[in-house]
């Protein structure tokens, strides 16, 4: 009866996992383990520990493995990707310093290796970067530009890579947040009655962003403007294009009311249009609830809840050399109306030129009828009498010395005088000295003050005659 427990107890000490069997079997696991570490290739190894160090929040440790990586094995098979990571890496810690950092390690990359399938989701990262740090609408848009910038650059290079959905969705948000700060600005424009600029920031809504969600509003406002200030034939295109184009928009019926009272032919809706409208409408926007709208001001970051998720966003660039858009009568290939056959067009002029004019009217722009940048002063005419010098002509510095003319009374102006009615040389020096120094802070002041108008003049602006 002994015998048997004590050969079962025997058994169950040697299974035990401190001794025995299970022990030696312990031994020998840690061995091969030992042997299949030391069998690895270095380089391997390295790119390994790294990125579990980045994956458990150590990035400083592995970028620092990585470019040990880099620095002692420059033909490794794994450069590329710790150059990758290392940029990864910046991106996940965050922080305006460390994202600076990774959008310069992603465009290396895109340098040194452009044709590695790794290349197209580095452009991605540049614009994710950029659009990490995007700021309200009404706020700094540095960010939202370069976004969107790099985003188009991304559809252009690699129109079959993967990742393209996502890098559209993305530029239809950015071009939501662009779109939504020039529509703000117009809508105060409007409401405060300054039409000429609300509708220079309204017509670069309607034309660049066609997507955005309240473009039927701003193409209202802009019927409105042009309807009041009796350019009825510009109004009827930019309440036409809600009918065509908007279908579906709340203000379709009072677009057609008005197309009716100005005796204009109402458009049918183009089928496209309307199919796009109706699977936006099925989408899911997550719109916000109460709580977050009323929160939203202790965030930084833009609500793009309402961007479109359906349609092509525009690629096409907005670059600083647009120029300044003149209304005009006639046909042209920029309509402002939407229209076939358009009564207006958008002429490009590059800032700084002399053709700023209105081809087709004849009419003179703001900037030739009164004296705008680039406008130089007339030259005299042949055998006129040009204006005489202040300092000889011996006016008061207080005048200006635009006269020209001698005083009446030498004596009377001038306390020290010689016999013949001449100051001295030394008061005379000195009415030279103090009329020079006048002129000279005239025009000075003329410089300036023709610089400031210059430089007003210069920027981007939409001139609207009307």
């Amino acid at each position: 009866m002994r015998r048997p427990l004590l050969v079962l107890l025997a058994v169950l000490i040697g299974l035990s996992p401190g001794t025995g069997y299970a022990q030696k079997k312990k031994k020998h696991g840690k061995k091969t383990a030992a042997q299949t570490d030391s069998s690895a290739e270095p380089d391997k190894v390295l790119y390994d520990r790294a990125l579990q160090d980045i994956k458990r929040g150590r990035h400083e440790v592995g970028r620092l493995t990585l470019q040990t990586l880099i620095n002692t094995y420059p033909d490794s098979e794994y450069l590329a990707k710790a150059k990758l990571s290392i940029a990864d890496s910046f991106y996940k810690e965050a922080g305006t310093a460390n994202l600076a950092q990774a959008i310069s390690g992603y465009k290396d990359f895109i340098v040194f290796f452009p044709f590695l399938p790794e290349a197209a989701y580095a452009q991605l990262q540049v614009g994710m970067t950029h659009y990490k740090q995007l700021d309200k609408p009404d706020r700094d848009r540095t960010h939202a530009r370069a976004a969107e910038d790099e985003f188009q650059t991304f559809l252009q290079k690699y129109p079959a890579d993967p990742l393209v959905p996502k890098a559209e969705q993305r530029l239809r948000e950015v071009q939501e947040i662009l779109a939504e700060g020039d529509y703000r600005i117009g809508n105060f424009y409007y409401i405060k009655g300054s039409y000429r600029a609300a509708a220079a920031r309204l017509m670069t809504v309607t034309n660049r962003y066609p997507l955005y969600s309240r473009v039927d509003r701003a193409l209202w406002m802009l019927g409105t403007i042009f309807e009041k200030n009796e350019r009825k034939d510009i109004a009827v295109n930019y309440y036409a294009r809600i009918v065509r184009n908007y279908p579906l928009s709340g203000l379709t019926d009072d677009a057609k009311k008005r197309l009716s009272a100005l005796n204009s032919p109402i458009p049918q809706p183009d089928p496209q249009a309307l199919a796009r409208m109706q699977q936006e409408q099925a989408a899911d926007h997550r719109r916000a609830g109460i709580f977050h709208k009323a929160t939203g001001i202790l965030r930084s970051a833009p609500d793009v809840s309402m961007a479109a998720t359906i349609g092509k966003p525009n690629l096409e660039p907005e670059t600083a050399s647009s120029g300044i858009d003149i209304l005009k009568t006639g046909g042209g290939q920029n309509s402002v109306g939407g229209g076939g056959s358009t009564t207006a067009v958008v002429a490009t002029v590059t800032p700084g030129s002399s053709n700023t004019g209105s081809a087709s009217t004849g009419t003179p722009t703001e900037a030739e009828s009164t004296g705008g940048a680039g406008s130089e002063a007339p030259a005299p005419e042949a055998g006129s009498n040009p204006q005489p010098d202040t300092a000889t002509s011996g006016s008061d510095a207080s005048s200006g010395g635009a006269s020209g003319a001698q005083p009446a009374n030498p004596s009377a102006t001038s306390p020290a005088t010689d016999a013949k009615g001449a100051p001295p040389a030394a008061n005379q020096a000195n009415a030279q000295g103090g009329d020079t120094k006048s002129a000279d802070a005239k025009n000075a002041a003329a410089d300036k003050k023709k610089e400031s108008t210059s430089k007003k003049k210069k920027g981007l602006r939409k001139i609207i005659p009307w």
